[in-house]
């Protein structure tokens, strides 16, 4: 049986003048969490793009909870801040709002 993955991370070589165990891992830690901090940052903001696009007042009203429970996660993980969260909460509601 032939297994594969859907999402997988680049393999990470090290390049550090590290000289601990514990600080190899660490590099290995951060960088892993760098890609994937970077994936969902990106996947919100096409997610955003791609709501704003909308011209549909019930479509629009319909993703606009998928996108507060995804801006709510990535703040609580502190991916994004979670001020910025709010505001952008606040800005897609004022865009469904002026929608007809």
């Amino acid at each position: 049986m032939i297994g594969f993955t859907i999402f997988a991370l680049p393999k990470i070589t090290l390049k550090s003048m590290a000289n601990h165990k514990s600080s190899l891992k660490r590099i290995r830690n951060s960088d892993s969490k760098r890609v994937r901090n970077r994936y969902q940052a990106k996947t919100l903001r096409n997610a955003i793009k791609n709501f704003m696009e909308v011209k549909d007042k019930k479509e629009a009203t319909t993703q606009l909870p998928k996108l507060s429970s995804m801006l709510d996660r990535l703040a609580k993980t502190h991916i994004i801040h979670k001020n910025k969260a709010s505001n952008l909460k606040s800005e897609l509601a004022v865009h469904i709002n002026h929608l007809k």
